[in-house]
């Protein structure tokens, strides 16, 4: 096993490189996997067994200038600087990087969905908070549809302005765990909260950002080990 620790560790998806083997290539991989709530799970009401008062989460999302990214097996949206955050706990979590999963990694009642979003944030102590966002692909008028939004990728520059509350619902209704990362390191404790419902995204919108991106790309669900589920209205 390699004693490094970078993000320069080839892994993937499949193969001897995939994540049933992430926890071999090396000392910080295997270091990560030994935190018992592992992510993505499955999510059901049928689970909830915590108290979800003070469950909540707040967002405070600006229009900044993104810029495109693609690095380790999925396509990045990062953000400028630490204007767009989330208080939890009245600890702000400064939004650090968009990515998506195809078809989703978090399950509900054992089903996947589509696509995932997923909107990493980080506090000032390095700890993570991230918020999923389920959604299914589809022709029909949505929010991300050219006739609805203004979003249009700059080929040239790789950058765009928008404020990422797109891609969050109107309902905020929402489950939340402990649980990791759910790539290498799939370090924890990080916090989840995945919203409950899955969303509507334009076809055209979506091929333009999974444009060469591998064809799946999803971690598979981990087992609970008894954590707590909590779901906030």
């Amino acid at each position: 096993m390699k004693n490094i620790r970078n993000m320069d560790v080839e892994w993937g998806y499949e193969g001897e490189l995939g994540p049933e083997h992430w926890h071999t290539l090396c000392d910080w991989f295997s270091t990560g996997a030994k935190y018992p709530y592992q992510s993505p799970i499955n999510l059901s009401k049928n689970l909830i067994n915590g108290d979800s008062t003070n469950r909540e989460i707040d967002f405070f999302y600006k229009t900044e200038e993104f810029t495109e990214k693609e690095f380790k097996n999925t396509f990045h949206f990062i953000p400028p600087n630490t204007e767009s955050y989330v208080v939890f706990e009245d600890e702000k979590y400064y939004l650090t990087d968009i990515h998506f999963h195809t078809p989703s990694e978090h399950t509900f009642d054992g089903e996947h969905a589509p696509l995932e979003f997923h909107l990493v944030h980080m506090n000032n102590s390095g700890d993570n908070l991230v918020v999923g966002c389920l959604f299914t692909i589809t022709k029909d008028d949505n929010r991300f549809s050219k006739n609805q939004t203004t979003l249009e990728w700059n080929s040239e520059t790789h950058q765009q302005w928008f404020n990422p509350s797109i891609f969050l619902p109107e309902q905020k209704s929402h489950f939340h765990y402990l649980g990791s990362l759910t790539t290498p390191p799939t370090k924890g404790p990080v916090h989840w909260f995945v919203f409950d419902s899955i969303q509507k995204m334009d076809q055209d919108f979506f091929e333009r950002i999974d444009e060469g991106m591998l064809p799946f790309n999803n971690r598979p669900v981990q087992a609970l080990n008894g954590r707590k589920i909590y779901f906030s209205e």
